[in-house]
């Protein structure tokens, strides 16, 4: 594969499928050969749009393409067990959008999936992949702050977003929280790991979604994460991580930032900025590289995006609904059972 462009199907025509695949096709080391959808029209006006040779008007298709390195998974998350697994069990390398699953026990059977078939996953975190966000990461684990003992985050929409909205829906596990909350979870997570314990409150709609959401984190080393997520309101996307002998600001697009800021006492504030080389800062090129590079390294998940990591924070997600009293169609349990270390499964 290193002397070749990796190939890629991509599986779903929604917006962010279209962004990952205008960020992809500006690589040169990779290659779309398929699209598919349930609708063979999206499929074939998809394929059109961006130079795409193959259109499928079904997810199976894609799957058993045996031109197919790997594929991109981009359908809402409440489709993403039944989609990544159908690739998965095909023998295809998966690289699926965040929230990764539903809940922790889907993610489970997707991990155990991977590794019964020796396929590459990756869950599409593209935040853990930005340079900025890795060297923010690394001054935090290198100390520059001391010990970590708060973080904040937040990410919200100011809407307002219909009943018949998707992020409505329980049926396609709507809510502030996977779509967006997923974010200073994972943030937080990335800096501190798994926490030890999980307090929510939110506000639910009619349908019994979460139209807004607050978290605190606490783990037994004594650090406290607070963390908020909403689709009736716009948020300053921001971030501040504070030390035992520092704090580091993002002040807006945490997930994606711009710059950021390291004080440290007794010093003048110093700010890191995005390098322009590595594109706009909304590109997704980065995760996509991340997955190639994996891919010919020969590597069964990215170190950068581990999957224990992503199991990790289904598992706090999954803690937080079971506290703020979501929970979607078709769950067979509560959050309490969903919420604790999630089981290697046998693969369907």
């Amino acid at each position: 594969m290193a002397e070749q462009k990796v190939r890629w199907g991509i599986l779903a025509t929604g917006g962010i499928a279209a962004a990952f695949t205008a960020d992809l096709v500006d690589l040169p080391d990779a290659e779309v050969v398929a699209v598919a959808s349930r609708r063979q029209e999206s499929a074939d006006a998809f394929a059109e749009r961006f130079g795409i040779p193959r259109a499928y008007g079904d997810w199976t298709s894609l799957a058993e393409d045996g031109d197919i390195d790997v594929v991109y998974v981009a359908t809402p998350h409440s489709a993403h067990r039944e989609a990544a697994g159908l690739c998965l069990e095909a023998g295809r390398h998966v690289l699926c959008e965040k929230a990764f699953t539903l809940n922790a026990r889907e993610a489970a059977e997707l991990v155990a999936l991977a590794k019964a078939h020796g396929s590459f996953l990756m869950e599409a975190m593209w935040m853990y992949c930005n340079p900025l966000v890795r060297r923010l990461k690394a001054l935090v684990d290198d100390g520059a702050i001391g010990e970590v003992r708060h973080v904040q985050a937040d990410f919200g929409l100011a809407g307002p977003f219909p009943p018949s909205h998707r992020l409505r829906d329980p049926a396609q596990g709507g809510g502030a929280l996977l779509d967006l909350g997923v974010y200073p979870v994972s943030f937080a997570q990335l800096l501190l790991g798994e926490p030890s314990d999980v307090t929510a409150r939110a506000t639910l709609s009619a349908e019994g979604v979460d139209l807004q959401t607050g978290a605190l984190l606490s783990w037994d080393g004594g650090a406290l994460a607070s963390l908020h997520c909403s689709i009736v309101g716009g948020t300053a996307t921001a971030a501040s991580i504070t030390g035992s002998a520092g704090r580091i600001d993002v002040p807006g697009g945490f997930f994606f930032p711009e710059r950021f800021v390291l004080h440290r006492d007794g010093r003048d504030p110093q700010e890191f900025t995005a390098d322009p080389a590595d594109g706009p800062r909304n590109t997704l090129r980065h995760e996509a590289a991340e997955v190639m590079r994996a891919l010919r390294a020969g590597e069964s998940e990215s170190p950068l995006v581990p999957l224990e990591g992503t199991l990790a924070v289904m598992r706090t997600l999954d803690a937080i609904r079971d506290r703020v009293g979501v929970r979607y169609p078709g769950e067979e349990t509560g959050g309490e059972e969903t919420a604790g270390e999630a089981p290697e499964l046998t693969p369907a």
